[in-house]
């Protein structure tokens, strides 16, 4: 093999060498050449590879901080949801104690309870030792232990109201039946029965009792009922009628004025008007009658009852 050199002498013309290669400078040669070609083959594909790796690696980053981006937000909303719930549960709760307390003081009232003996306003006294708990509550156990804590409050309501309207009842039956005065100071002026009447002179029947006494004096019903008339009645002057349901009615008559009206539900010892003189009448008194299945009775009777 010949290669042959120029070499340039900034003269017009170079001087030119030949220089010839035995087979073996010419395989050297060769390999030598093939080497260099492939070792910058490989330099540069390792650089496009090494890039390539890298950019992959920080796609994959960057997928997984996405994906753990979403899986916070929703770990956040469901706490938040979680939260809320537990708010509700604790408003309805909170309600049904309020509940639960005007119903105790109802309960406590009508049940005649000792001041103090059985209080809503108070903490319920607890104690005792107790071992510490090692670890906090779950927020799955808490939710659970405020589901059943709120099926026991409804329960514990639904009894209360039982037990409130079993002793209403019994309150209201007690309240009906006829006892007592209707009036809160004065006397007994006129009895049950024939007696001479002031107007006439004549004898004549007295449907009922006359309790005089101070003029605008309170009077008061008997019993519980409803107020089934409260107006001007020829005889009676402003008059009040009250039922009280198995057959009772009273009557009370001669008020200067009245406290209620007809349809009124009235409670035993409750104002109904005052005392004065309207209707047929000589002087500041009420007339008080007792009806048993539309028949008049005589009210003494009930009037010594407490």
């Amino acid at each position: 093999m010949r290669i042959i050199l120029l070499k340039e002498n900034g003269r017009a013309k170079g001087r030119v060498r030949a220089v010839r290669l035995t087979p073996w400078h010419a395989a050297a040669f060769a390999f030598c050449t093939a080497l260099l070609l492939s070792s910058a083959s490989y330099v540069t594909a390792t650089l496009f590879s090494s890039g390539a790796a890298d950019e992959a690696l920080v796609a994959e980053w960057q997928q997984r901080i996405a994906e753990q981006r979403e899986q916070i937000d929703a770990l956040q909303a469901r706490s938040e949801a979680e939260a809320q719930a537990v708010g509700r549960q604790l408003a309805a709760m909170q309600a049904r104690l309020m509940r639960m307390e005007a119903l105790g003081a109802r309960v406590t009232e009508v049940a005649d309870l000792e001041e103090g003996e059985f209080s809503f306003d108070m903490p319920a006294p607890v104690g005792g030792p107790t071992a510490a708990r090692e670890n906090p509550l779950a927020w799955t156990e808490l939710q659970s232990n405020l589901a059943g804590l709120s099926m026991q409050l409804r329960a514990r309501e639904s009894e209360l109201e039982v037990l409130e309207s079993l002793l209403s009842d019994r309150e209201y039956h007690q309240g009906t039946e006829v006892a007592g005065r209707p009036v809160t100071w004065g006397w007994m002026s006129s009895d049950y029965g024939k007696r001479v009447d002031p107007f006439s002179g004549q004898m004549a029947w007295h449907a009922g009792v006359d309790f005089a006494g101070r003029e605008g004096s309170d009077v008061v019903a008997v019993a519980s009922g409803v107020v089934t008339f409260a107006g001007k009645r020829y005889g009676y002057g402003e008059m009040v009628e009250v039922n009280h349901g198995d057959g009772y009615v009273t009557r009370y008559g001669h008020h200067e004025s009245l406290a209620v009206s007809t349809g009124d539900i009235v409670k035993k010892g409750q104002v109904i008007g005052t005392m004065g003189s309207s209707g047929r009448s000589t002087g500041p008194h009420v007339h008080f009658e007792v009806l048993k299945n539309g028949r008049h009775v005589d009210p003494k009777a009930y009037v010594a009852r407490r």
